[in-house]
């Protein structure tokens, strides 16, 4: 089949979204396939077409006004001049999707929302309500819709009235990477360690670390809720922080941290390679993702897969990983005190039991992507 994945954004991009449509598109290839990706750079400096590991990507220059929106109509002409088995369009808080649908011929359409109803800030939830008659020509058009949580499924079916042609796929993870993690930390010494080098280590803290360390990956925005860990800080004196992630709420974080006096106790890190993120989320003792806007939750699945203990956010998708065991949930994020209390909960259960991940049914990309080609097929 040929196939065109329509997104926001793409790699060397990072992002729930962009990790997606990145895992699935390789591994369509593999399986014999041709994946044009189309995207957007509203920056500019990456290159108009290349190809990445067997994925066509195609850019277009967009206008994304506080990293949103990514309005770029070139996408809609550029479509109606190709022709494709398959167009697959994500997430529905950016507006590739909606040119995609728009410039629809005799293709079948797939769509993947990502959706999680409303906007990252007052504004943005503003816009929303009439962007929702746009938001419909995405779902009428389209032939069947992927949803990657019950979560989402259930706001999709409840403001779009599209049950009919729903089919829940979760996000995937790698699970071969963790497997390693695992068989390397059953040859490590020491409780508290998995004997691995991770970023930002010293000598002293490899040979016995007294700090336990808290972690965070994903984008720094105001809405992903770092802040409240930030917070916390003062009254986590055996508590040390890596936030893993850039964007543009990185410097008011600083800011957050400055005023409070705890620069010293957090590490900045980005641009991490594979293997180095990996050693982080083994290495960390305590995960955290107090984000209210989510549709899945790929770094929890990810930590969870790395035997971390998590706390999240409750009121999004990021709940379903709730299991009073191995994730906790929090209901207020911004609740220094519950913060607290939770980390105090959690800390000492890194090596207190196997975490099983089939027990809040975390799967391979592979699998994942051999029931998107499903959906292709019907």
């Amino acid at each position: 089949m040929k196939i065109a994945q329509i997104c926001p954004r793409y790699s060397p991009d990072i992002g729930g979204v962009e990790t997606h449509v990145k895992e699935i598109s390789e591994r369509l290839v593999n399986a014999g396939h041709k994946v044009e990706v189309i995207t957007t750079d509203p920056t500019g400096r990456l290159n108009k077409q290349e190809t990445i590991n067997g994925v066509k990507v195609v850019r277009f220059t967009s206008f994304a006004p506080g990293n949103a929106y990514y309005l770029a109509p070139q996408i809609l002409f550029y479509l109606r001049n190709r022709k494709y088995d398959v167009i697959h369009m994500h997430s529905y808080h950016a507006l590739p999707a909606l040119f995609a649908a728009l410039g629809k011929g005799q293709e079948k359409l797939v769509f993947t929302p990502h959706y999680h109803r409303s906007g990252h800030t007052p504004f943005r939830s503003l816009l929303h309500k009439p962007y929702r008659f746009l938001g419909k020509i995405i779902f009428s058009r389209a032939d069947y819709v992927i949803c990657v949580s019950e979560y989402e499924k259930k706001l999709v079916e409840s403001d779009f009235k599209v049950g009919g042609k729903i089919v829940k796929i979760p996000n995937g993870i790698n699970l071969k990477e963790f497997k390693k993690i695992k068989n390397q930390e059953k040859n490590s010494t020491g409780s508290n360690s998995t004997g691995r080098n991770s970023p930002g280590k010293n000598s002293a803290q490899n040979n016995l670390r007294k700090e336990k360390i808290l972690l965070y990956v994903g984008r720094l925005e105001e809405y992903k809720g770092v802040q409240y860990i930030i917070q916390s800080l003062p009254e986590l004196q055996e508590f040390r922080l890596k936030v893993i992630g850039k964007g543009p709420f990185e410097s008011e974080l600083h800011d957050i941290a400055k005023n409070l006096q705890v620069e010293n106790k957090i590490e900045w890190l980005k641009e991490l390679s594979r293997e180095e993120l990996l050693d982080c989320y083994a290495d960390a003792d305590i995960f955290l993702m107090l984000s209210t806007h989510e549709a899945y939750g790929i770094t929890v699945a990810e930590a969870l897969a790395s035997g971390t203990p998590c706390i999240v956010a409750e009121g999004s998708a990021l709940e379903e990983f709730v299991d009073g065991i191995h994730c906790f949930g929090l209901d207020e994020p911004n609740n220094k005190k519950s913060i607290i209390k939770l980390i105090h909960q959690a800390e000492n259960l890194k090596n207190n039991s196997e975490f099983i991940v089939e027990k809040l049914n975390i799967f391979d990309w592979n699998q994942i992507t051999e029931e998107i080609e499903n959906v292709y097929r019907k």
